[in-house]
């Protein structure tokens, strides 16, 4: 059923604009898609000299349960997602400094992972954490808000923007294209905060825009393509056919090494390459020499640093 669903619904969202607005508008206080556990690490502030006080744990735990609750209550999309099909996230805040009794910064790192059909094993479809300080505003008396198109805080635009971010990844792997209107919206987020450094192409090659642009940019189709032949074709596969899973896998491999050739050190094919080297090897071990040695070659080509993983293969 859940397949079934991704499916149909990814090719039921390339008929009509008006469903991305009710995608991205409709709200429910019954249903929601995603099942975020949501940690703030406060530990940083203790150990330092800080203008305001951090013995009382009590903010951070308020923090902490004010974004969960954001992301798990609210409606993000208009799919009806039973609790076993709820997409399984992690949102993380390590906070070092607190500059006025509301004003924080930090790091913030999002984790989403995905289920392999008719297995127990569970697969990492996204990992990053930001590459500089994420400087927001959060005071305990002010719910926090939420709008694709109007920019109420860092906070609400930066989560709520990789949430899209990572429905689109989730889409994509189980439908060609599938992520395309949840894309859309996370541009639209990164379009309505284009106030601040952040959001801008100037502000780092790791910026959200950036992040953005790459999965919306048509020269990229391919690393998008990626994803579907990587996990629908490929680990959705493996109890079926495990020679050909691999071919796929490769094929996918190769669909990234394209993009790469086009553009080198793009965000998200780094990206792509460190959150799956580990299960990439893994799955290659017990492979035929031949396809070791592509799977090695197309590796040193995208990201030689990543190579070393592959050091037991014995491959020049």
């Amino acid at each position: 059923m859940y397949l079934c669903i991704f499916v149909l619904y990814s090719i039921r969202m390339r008929r009509t604009a008006l469903l991305l607005l009710f995608l991205t508008f409709c709200a429910s206080l019954y249903a929601q898609e995603f099942r975020c556990s949501v940690s703030v690490n406060y530990q940083k502030l203790q150990q330092t000299t800080q203008p305001y006080p951090s013995d009382d744990k009590t903010v951070f735990d308020n923090m902490r349960q004010a974004i969960e609750d954001f992301v798990n209550s609210r409606k993000w999309t208009n799919l009806s997602f039973e609790s076993n099909e709820y997409i399984d996230c992690s949102i993380s805040l390590i906070l070092n400094r607190r500059t006025t009794a509301n004003d924080f910064e930090g790091r913030l790192s999002v984790q989403l992972r995905r289920p392999v059909y008719n297995s127990n094993y569970t697969t990492g479809l996204f990992n990053y954490v930001e590459n500089k300080d994420f400087k927001f505003t959060y005071n305990e008396s002010i719910p926090l808000e939420y709008d694709a198109n109007t920019y109420y805080s860092d906070l609400t635009s930066a989560i709520s923007f990789y949430l899209y971010v990572m429905l689109g990844v989730q889409f994509d792997s189980f439908a060609m294209m599938g992520g395309t209107p949840f894309y859309e919206v996370a541009q639209a987020i990164c379009q309505a905060a284009s106030s601040n450094d952040d959001w801008t192409p100037n502000s780092s090659l790791k910026s959200r825009y950036w992040f953005m642009e790459n999965h919306t940019n048509s020269a990229y189709t391919k690393l998008r393509e990626a994803y579907y032949n990587y996990h629908r074709l490929g680990l959705d596969m493996m109890t079926k056919d495990q020679t050909q899973a691999r071919q796929n896998i490769i094929q996918s491999l190769r669909d990234v090494q394209s993009v790469h050739k086009l553009r080198s050190n793009l965000l998200s094919v780094q990206q792509f390459v460190d959150v799956k080297i580990a299960e990439i090897v893994s799955i290659f071990t017990p492979a035929p020499d031949d396809e070791k040695q592509q799977v090695y070659t197309i590796i040193k080509d995208i990201s030689p640093i990543q190579v070393t993983k592959m050091k037991d293969w014995n491959i020049k």
